[in-house]
């Protein structure tokens, strides 16, 4: 059993660091996804149903000059209230402070107290430790359960834990769950191990692909940094997205792959359009041969096809990143596909975990949340984990 899972809160104040950055409405500031605060549900409930009381601390948005008016979480009480089944739940103006420190101690059994965005202080971004003894000091117990920051060293998600004792200390059911289903896919991983990797820029995705490199039996390169691959191996791309200068990595990592046996899939087709928009004529062109004036939005049905044939024999996945323009129905059809590839293998018993927006978004949108192992919910962070990185908000529990 796990370290939380084992834990009685009763009669404690849990601090608990959670991922509240949610999309706002611009008009009405109601909130758009709540899949971050539903992440954290579990975590709240239990603490609640030991007899603990709840304090909450996060940031939304990027306020850059202290407090702003639509950066602030008191848009989110109202549902996040709606989520616990009506619990009321008490905010603070602030996260330090005397109204925060006179909440916070009278705060009872079963109840919650919501601080206000912990990024109207400059000192949260920087680590500052003053700043992180003063929330310290709200709680008897520091619970972390916001993975989505998990990859900042910032003052309540790394710094603030060396105020508490090492059995007063841990992770939410949140994070234990991202962190378990990471190392289970980076240090226990049953093989075949196929990593899908997608997204506009190599850059972006060099680390990860030269990490798992070490790790994974077949790497699937799809979306937009395909056309990288295809042009630095002699091809032609037309318009399509191109880092010109990323050609020579882009022929590295796939040297290294070669000498390491690790299987590179590049999509042999693409549907092509002749401009960038959801109503462009589009055709289905070889990869390495789409004409000029001509772009790669997508990968089309034979790429489909042996991507799917790659993912259908693996034991273990990893996801992250789209194959293509899924915003634009016309360009959603192989990202769709590998979704479904993934779901299929996973139905016959392959562990896979999806993380990064885009991938999450597609698997959302397209009705496979319960059909994959694991839906991870930090982008960067996740991204920073499997680039081989220490994260300062695990090390700092750990």
């Amino acid at each position: 059993m796990s370290k939380f899972s084992q834990h009685s809160f009763n009669n404690q104040k849990a601090l608990i660091r959670v991922d509240f950055n949610v999309p706002l409405d611009k008009q009405t500031s109601a909130v758009g996804d709540d899949t971050r605060i539903r992440a954290a549900l579990p975590t709240i409930k239990k603490i609640l149903a030991d007899g603990g009381s709840v304090i909450l601390m996060s940031h939304l948005g990027r306020p850059k000059e202290g407090p702003e008016e639509k950066s602030s979480l008191k848009h989110i009480i109202n549902h996040l209230s709606g989520l616990l089944g009506g619990l009321p739940v008490q905010f603070a103006n602030d996260c330090i402070g005397e109204e925060a420190i006179q909440k916070a101690a009278s705060l009872k059994p079963g109840e919650v107290l919501l601080l206000e965005n912990l990024r109207f202080y400059k000192q949260e971004e920087k680590g500052d430790e003053g700043f992180a003894e003063k929330l310290s000091k709200l709680g008897d117990v520091y619970v972390n359960d916001a993975f989505g920051t998990a990859h900042r060293a910032h003052a309540s998600t790394a710094v603030i834990a060396k105020f508490f004792t090492p059995e007063n200390k841990m992770f939410g059911l949140l994070m234990e769950g991202e962190v378990s289903s990471a190392e289970k896919v980076l240090h226990k991983s049953e093989k075949p191990f196929t990593a899908i990797i997608g997204g506009a820029k190599v850059s972006d995705k060099i680390l990860i692909i030269e990490n798992l490199l070490e790790k994974a039996t077949d790497i699937i390169i799809g979306g937009g940094m395909a056309y990288t691959f295809m042009k630095a191996m002699g091809g032609k791309i037309g318009n399509s997205l191109c880092e010109d200068d990323r050609l020579q990595t882009a022929l590295d990592l796939l040297e290294k792959a070669k000498a390491k046996g690790v299987n590179i899939h590049l999509p042999s087709d693409s549907v092509i359009a002749d401009k960038f928009d959801a109503n462009a004529n589009t055709a289905v062109a070889p990869s390495n041969n789409i004409p000029d004036g001509w772009m790669g939005l997508d990968i089309a049905e034979n790429a489909c096809g042996q991507f799917t044939n790659v993912l259908h024999r693996s034991k273990t996945i990893l996801w992250n990143g789209p194959m293509g323009v899924f915003e634009m129905v016309k360009f959603q059809h192989g990202t769709k596909a590998i979704a479904q590839a993934v779901a299929d293998a996973t139905s016959n018993g392959a562990f896979s975990l999806v993380g990064g927006g885009d991938s999450v978004a597609a698997v959302n949108e397209f009705g496979f949340t319960d059909k994959v192992s694991y839906i991870s919910t930090g982008g960067g962070a996740m991204l920073e984990y499997f680039e081989g990185k220490v994260l300062p908000g695990i090390a700092a529990i750990k």
